[in-house]
């Protein structure tokens, strides 16, 4: 079975797309279908740039990766929250550093290409897109609108009022 795609200027400067040789694999997964029960998090394929294998521990039944990451790509990442590396869904064990750690599980090895990453080798990445969404809308609110306040948060309820000024932190 033979497939064909378009890579645009921006997905050959950002991804490893353009370095791939004839005959090497890719992950390819299908899209979700709106309805569908969800079991990992938004994978657009659209890539955010690049990191480095910089560790790989074979384990009886998994593999731990660690990955640095771009300062600029950085802040998406929280442990154990979502990461696309070379379009496979995972979750982030932990960050130290600019690195990250991912445990790859026998069904990932079985069925994604990540189990042929050799330390140096670079992986596409991909921020999880909802927090990309909240970085934008807290980062830009709207006119008039101060954006997210101790006074806003104990307005509605998810800080206690103990009194205080909104300038005191805790």
């Amino acid at each position: 079975m033979a497939f064909a795609f378009d890579l645009s200027e921006e997905t050959v400067k950002k991804s490893t797309l353009g370095q791939l040789k004839v005959g090497e694999r890719v992950n390819l997964e299908r899209a979700l279908r709106i309805g569908s029960r969800l079991g990992g998090h938004f994978v657009t394929g659209h890539i955010d740039g690049t990191g480095t294998i910089v560790e790989k521990k074979v384990g009886r039944e998994f593999i731990r990766l660690e990955i640095e990451v771009p300062n600029h790509l950085l802040r998406y990442f929280v442990p154990k929250g979502s990461i696309a590396v070379d379009g496979v869904s995972l979750t982030v064990n932990e960050i130290r550093g600019n690195v990250i750690s991912l445990l790859l599980i026998p069904h990932t090895l079985e069925k994604t290409t990540l189990i042929d990453k050799r330390v140096g080798d670079a992986v596409n990445l991909e921020a999880d897109l909802l927090g990309k969404y909240v970085e934008r809308l807290l980062g830009h609110p709207p006119r008039g609108a101060e954006g997210l306040t101790l006074s806003f948060l104990k307005e509605h309820g998810y800080v206690e009022d103990d009194g205080g000024s909104d300038d005191q932190h805790h």
